[in-house]
């Protein structure tokens, strides 16, 4: 029998084939957080563009140089930031892909600079790792040492080749 971890100030709104979405009444947050158990390199769930645009939001992600996506299926937006992401957006296979072990019940993380060479709106971080970068505000600012820590996207590795 598998356990999923619960958070007490959290409640499930809504079901989905690999994961669901939880509201934490502490934060007033939304979290995306797996159904099932998912191994590295493992592709969680495929996606695809539900909207193109020329600019980027705090819901898009970066595929080109003027080119930011929403994405479908539409619950993959409450996939939020950490500084050690355990799934990465492959923009160019187009598949939510694990990093590290999950198990049911762990939420669901990636890090924005890897898919946004730009953040439209800089943060704060306060993910509470060790790696923990505390201000997140896109690829173009953080040094090559620190990219190569991370898995990026195609476009954000072209993105880094050019500023070199």
């Amino acid at each position: 029998m598998i356990t999923i971890k619960t958070n007490p100030d959290c409640s499930v709104v809504s079901h989905h084939d690999v994961a669901d979405i939880w509201f934490n009444t502490a934060t007033n947050q939304y979290s995306l957080h797996a159904a099932v158990a998912f191994k590295p390199r493992e592709t969680i769930t495929h996606f695809h563009a539900a909207t193109t645009q020329s600019f980027a939001t705090y819901l898009t992600i970066q595929t080109g140089q003027d080119t930011h996506i929403t994405l479908e299926p539409d619950y993959l937006q409450y996939v939020n930031h950490s500084c050690s992401p355990n799934v990465f957006f492959d923009t160019t296979a187009m598949q939510l892909v694990c990093l590290k072990p999950i198990q049911p019940g762990d939420e669901l993380h990636f890090f924005y600079p890897s898919a946004e060479w730009e953040i439209s709106q800089p943060f704060v971080c306060n993910c509470g790792s060790e790696e923990c970068l505390q201000l997140i505000n896109g690829a173009a600012h953080l040094s090559d040492e620190t990219l190569e820590k991370y898995k990026l996207t195609d476009f954000i590795l072209q993105q880094v080749k050019r500023k070199i």
